[in-house]
């Protein structure tokens, strides 16, 4: 670079954009490592720029950044995967969205997390693939938890996580699971489940995309599970998500 001007070299999904001024933009990264980075974009929002349709939300892009005090600059952007056809769709934008908010508030500056970038691409990818708005849903759902569940926030689902007993009836993300219906009357707002619903919830952490993808799925059950995966998510990340109350809905 022009004044020996220190680079580095990166790949990363783009996790959130802000304006900056009349014609930049700042960019949320999902960098390879899982790791959180911020960049300047200067003119990407210039139509017809070069930058303009390669910074796009949800793009994979190989990078190089000019290093800054506070803010990286890009220098130079590569699409490798735009995920071009969540764009023009609102149901699949809308849960797209809903995956990079968590991604931003799930990774973190100079803290690698090797899971983080592979299953958020991952996730973009099923966004894509779903064949219909229950199974969007479900990939929604599982991206949360997934993601939740490896940061330390899994639910306990196959007995009481108050006593241990077994059978459960209801579940609590306030209790973190599941509860026995003694257990649950000490608990304000546990919510009635059933053996199914439990086990939606336990296939969620554990089954894969595909097999979520390929799993017959009613549009009744994938809402209610996108809604309690949503209190999950807001009990333990302790925060308001906006874009996934806009998914619940679409």
């Amino acid at each position: 670079m022009a004044g020996g001007r220190r680079t580095r070299h990166t790949t990363a999904i783009v996790i959130d954009r802000t304006k900056l001024g009349e014609s930049d933009l700042i960019l949320t990264l999902l960098e390879a490592d899982g790791s959180q980075g911020r960049a300047v974009a200067k003119g990407a929002r210039k139509p017809g720029g070069k930058l303009a349709a390669r910074v796009q939300l949800f793009c994979e892009l190989d990078l190089l950044l000019a290093v800054g005090r506070n803010l990286d600059v890009v220098a130079e952007a590569q699409l490798t995967e735009p995920h071009a056809t969540l764009r023009g769709d609102l149901a699949r934008v809308s849960a797209a969205s809903v995956v990079c908010e968590v991604a931003r508030l799930t990774s973190f500056p100079d803290a690698p997390d090797t899971f983080l970038s592979p299953i958020c691409s991952r996730a973009l990818l099923a966004c894509e693939q779903a064949s219909d708005q229950p199974h969007l849903d479900v990939v929604v759902a599982a991206y949360v938890l997934k993601v939740l569940s490896h940061q330390g926030w899994r639910p306990v689902l196959d007995s009481c996580v108050a006593c241990g007993e077994v059978p459960v009836t209801r579940f609590s993300a306030l209790a973190g699971g599941a509860l026995c219906e003694s257990c649950a009357r000490e608990v304000e707002g546990a919510e009635p489940v059933d053996a199914t619903m439990l086990a939606w919830l336990e296939a969620l952490v554990r089954s894969t995309f595909d097999q979520l993808l390929a799993a017959p799925v009613e549009a009744a059950l994938a809402s209610e599970l996108l809604a309690l995966v949503h209190v999950w998510a807001v009990t333990h990340l302790d925060a308001r998500l906006r874009a996934y109350e806009f998914n619940l809905s679409v």
